[in-house]
């Protein structure tokens, strides 16, 4: 498992290149619905490795990690989609909503494994 710091360089370097890639082919991620649909999934990979960005970084100076992180983290991939196209707004919000959601319950289900397994030992 990687640790605190290696995660949140890796997550920097992934929203760079992913912001980079998206800027570059913004105007075929606007040419049709399938690829304005892309650009809103693009987004929302931005807002979860900015999101995994900020929950590392918080981690490592000891701050605990709130909604406020994932509003700002929301704000800026939606900021980024509307570079794009006014749809990319839309779909990033609805994409980043749902893998912000299977990640929560993915993270409760490690934590409550992680319990059960500290309460047998």
């Amino acid at each position: 498992m990687a640790g605190t710091g290696s995660s949140m360089l890796y997550s920097l370097l992934l929203f760079v290149v992913i912001l980079s890639l998206q800027e570059m082919y913004r105007g075929k991620l606007a040419s049709s619905e399938l690829f304005t649909i892309l650009g809103g999934l693009t987004s929302s990979l931005l807002f979860i490795v900015l999101l995994t960005f900020i929950g590392n970084y918080q981690e490592t100076i000891g701050i605990k990690t709130g909604w406020g992180a994932v509003i700002f983290a929301e704000a800026v991939a939606l900021v980024a989609a509307s570079t794009v196209h006014r749809v990319c707004i839309t779909t990033c919000f609805l994409f980043s909503a749902g893998l912000l959601y299977e990640i929560n319950k993915l993270s409760g289900t490690m934590l409550s494994r992680g319990e059960s397994k500290s309460k047998r030992h």
